[in-house]
């Protein structure tokens, strides 16, 4: 991957995030929502909500406040939030840190059940194994995210009495009692992980095992393990980086639904908060935040499929 593309990368980056910039001041902007009010109250005399407005910039054009919310965030400065009248990227960004801590174990996690399985279904093909990984799959991707969270808090939490159902504690404070907290929402969002790229590990190994490479490898008197995971694997797990830089996007914007459920204090929790409060700056915020991890991962899973398949050349 030559410099030049790595660069035309990061520019388009920062063009769709522009982009992106732009859609969410304009939504934000035809909100309901008084930003002086907001901060000072309805009880709020006129003379203080104009003085307030004068000061924050609220009388000038819209294109002008764009310009100056937007020279904020490059400075990494998101505005004060409505809600709590406190800074928004630290809240933001801490938020953020623990939806990517549910990202990073489901993820993992996914990986080392649904590559096995897919494996597994692909060289057993049309078998009991092939089978039953198949209708697992199926499974896991009808059921809906609330649906398997209730599941997993009414056997795990309820009945068995294992884990605690809702609740998060940082790590740093104490790291046992934060990776049980973890467990119910990491299972939840890993299940529909497991069986979306298991299905998509199978039909790929699949394809490659009937490819003309593989029966010139066989030809060679290579052994089915050396044909299956020095030749098959490599190249069948290449469309599985796409799908897994996807799903970051989905873990950042689809779990909203897990971080409610499970009381996980995450950005998409975060962004519920302030659509609800009317927090202008905190969805501004999220939304960018969002939009911008999502890209990265983007950006990333293409950097990593042109190292792992260097036929792959990017102009």
């Amino acid at each position: 991957m030559s410099p030049a593309y790595i660069l035309k990368r990061i520019l388009l980056i920062g063009y769709t995030l522009l982009v992106v910039s732009l859609i969410v001041f304009a939504i934000t902007q035809i909100l309901p929502a008084d930003a002086a009010v907001m901060m000072l109250g309805e009880n709020a005399t006129p003379d203080a909500l104009a003085a307030l407005r004068l000061k924050m910039g609220l009388n000038d054009p819209i294109w002008m406040q764009y310009l100056h919310w937007l020279g904020g965030v490059v400075r990494g400065d998101f505005g004060v939030s409505m809600r709590t009248g406190q800074p928004v990227a630290p809240a933001m960004i801490e938020a953020l840190g623990r939806s990517l801590l549910l990202a990073l174990f489901s993820i993992v996690l996914m990986l080392a059940v649904a590559i096995p399985l897919g494996i597994v279904a692909a060289v057993r093909r049309g078998r009991a194994a092939d089978l039953g990984v198949s209708f697992l799959s199926y499974i896991g991707v009808s059921l809906p995210e609330f649906v398997t969270a209730t599941l997993v808090v009414l056997v795990l939490a309820d009945w068995l009495q294992w884990l605690p159902a809702t609740g998060y504690v940082p790590l740093t404070e104490d790291p046992l009692r934060g990776l049980k907290h973890l467990v119910l929402p990491v299972l939840t969002v890993s299940m529909i992980l497991i069986a979306h790229v298991s299905r998509m590990v199978r039909s790929e190994l699949v394809d490659v095992l009937h490819s003309d490479y593989i029966r010139a490898a066989r030809l060679k008197g290579l052994s089915k393990r050396q044909v299956l995971f020095k030749h098959a694997l490599r190249n069948a797990l290449l469309p599985t980086i796409t799908i897994v830089a996807l799903d970051v996007g989905y873990l950042l914007g689809g779990v909203i639904v897990v971080e409610e459920i499970f009381a996980l204090p995450g950005i998409g929790r975060q962004l519920i908060v302030a659509i609800q409060a009317r927090d202008l700056p905190s969805i501004q915020a999220g939304a960018l935040i969002m939009a911008t991890t999502y890209a990265v991962a983007n950006f990333l899973a293409d950097i990593a499929y042109a190292w792992l398949d260097r036929r792959i050349q990017y102009d």
